[in-house]
C-alpha cells in the first residue's frame, strides 16, 4: 500500500520545505497538496525543491478556474523541476464556490472535466512531440500553439492525471481518462468505496480498454498523533472540519447513507446563517465515530489495512505534528509492508 502525507493547508509557504522534507525522511512515498488558501501548483515547486524522492501530487488542483493550457504548463514545469515525481490531480469543486468564489462560470462537471482532461492531455502530447495541438470541444477550444509558445520536446513522460472524486459519474471518468481517483474525506467508508467507487472505476477502464488498471488512494478522516491527547486533539479537528465539509449537499451522502437523514439540513442552515461556531456541534461523537478512524500511531497499521486493505492502493494520512517520529516512521513502514497477520 502507498502511504501519502497530507500537506496541511494554512502552512506558511515558508514552512514548506522543512514539512516535506520530512516527510521525505519519515520514509512517506509521497505527499498530498490540497488547494484551499494556497495555490496547489505553487506550493507543488516548493515541494519539488527541496525533495528529491517524494512524489508530489496536487489532491486536488482546481480545474474549472484555469485555463487548460495554463494548467498543462504548470504541470509540464513541475514534472521537468521534479525529475518526473509530479502527478497532476485535478478536481471540480462546487457550483457555489466557482461561481462565487472564484467568479468563474459553471456548467455540467462530468462532461466539463471529460473535456478538460483531454485538453490537458492533448496539450502534454503537443509539448512532448513539439507539434501543434488541435482540441475541440463543447467548452475548451486549443487550435493555436505556436513553436515559440510550445516548451517541448522532451523526453520526460507527461505528468499523469488524478481526479477527486465522490460520485459514480465521475469515478467512471477517472476509470476512463485518468491514473486514478483519490476519493474524499467525507465520503472514503469502505462500503461506498466497495460498491460505488471501485465499480465505477472498473466500468471506466473496461469502456476504453486500458491496460493499466486504474488506482485508488483514499483519503479518508483520521484522528491520529503520538499521544492519546494528540488523538483527542484531532478528533476534535475533525469534528470542526466535517461539520462544515458535511453542510455540502455533494458530500453530504455519507450522512444519509447511514441514516442521519436530518443532519445535513441543520448543517446546511448553520451554513447559510454564517453560524460557524455553532457546526461542530451537530456532530456528537457517535456520529464522529461512523466517520473517523481513531487511534496513536502505532494502532493505525492495523485499523487502515482492517479497513482498506482489500481496495485501497494507498492512504493519506494527515499532516504530520509534534515530535517523537520514530513511531510514525514505523507506522509508515507498516501501511506500506501491508497487513499484519493474526494468529
Amino acid at each position: 500500500m502507498q502511504v501519502l502525507a497530507a500537506l496541511a493547508p494554512e502552512l506558511p509557504l515558508s514552512q514548506v520545505g522543512d514539512y516535506v522534507r520530512r516527510v521525505e525522511e519519515l520514509g512517506f512515498d509521497g505527499v498530498h497538496i490540497a488547494e484551499t488558501i494556497h495555490d496547489s501548483l505553487m506550493v507543488a515547486a516548493l515541494a519539488a525543491e527541496h525533495t528529491t524522492r517524494l512524489t508530489i501530487r496536487t489532491a486536488v488542483t482546481l480545474a474549472f478556474v484555469r485555463s487548460p493550457t495554463l494548467t498543462a504548463y504548470s504541470a509540464w514545469d513541475l514534472a521537468h523541476l521534479s525529475g518526473g515525481r509530479f502527478e497532476l490531480g485535478l478536481g471540480s469543486q462546487i457550483k457555489q464556490n466557482i461561481e462565487d468564489r472564484f467568479g468563474m462560470p459553471w456548467s455540467e462537471p462530468q462532461a466539463r472535466m471529460r473535456e478538460y482532461v483531454e485538453a490537458v492531455q492533448a496539450l502534454f502530447a503537443a509539448f512532448g512531440s513539439g507539434r501543434p495541438v488541435h482540441y475541440t470541444g463543447q467548452s475548451y477550444r486549443l487550435t493555436r500553439l505556436q513553436p515559440y509558445f510550445n516548451p517541448g520536446p522532451s523526453d520526460l513522460p507527461a505528468p499523469p492525471i488524478w481526479l477527486g472524486a465522490v460520485n459514480a459519474g465521475m469515478c467512471e471518468l477517472a476509470g476512463r481518462s485518468a491514473r486514478g481517483v483519490v476519493t474524499h474525506s467525507t465520503n472514503s467508508d469502505p462500503d461506498y468505496l466497495r460498491d460505488v467507487v471501485r465499480p465505477a472505476l472498473e466500468r471506466g477502464a473496461a469502456a476504453t480498454g486500458r491496460s493499466q488498471a486504474p488506482l485508488l488512494i483514499v483519503s479518508t478522516a483520521i484522528a491520529t498523533g503520538h499521544s492519546d491527547d494528540e488523538v483527542d486533539g484531532e478528533w476534535e479537528r475533525q469534528r470542526r472540519m466535517l461539520a462544515f465539509l458535511l453542510s455540502t449537499p455533494a458530500y453530504a451522502g455519507a450522512l444519509r447513507r447511514r441514516g442521519r437523514t436530518s443532519l445535513p439540513d441543520r448543517l446546511r442552515a448553520l451554513t447559510r446563517g454564517q453560524r460557524w461556531d455553532e457546526l461542530p456541534g451537530v456532530l456528537d461523537d457517535t456520529v464522529l465515530a461512523e466517520l473517523v478512524v481513531r487511534g496513536r500511531y502505532e494502532q493505525l497499521p492495523q485499523l487502515l489495512s482492517d479497513r482498506y486493505g482489500d481496495i485501497a492502493d494507498g492512504v493519506v494520512l494527515p499532516p504530520a505534528t509534534g515530535q517523537g517520529d520514530e513511531s510514525l516512521a514505523r507506522c509508515v513502514r507498516e501501511l506500506r509492508q501491508g497487513p499484519r497477520s493474526v494468529d
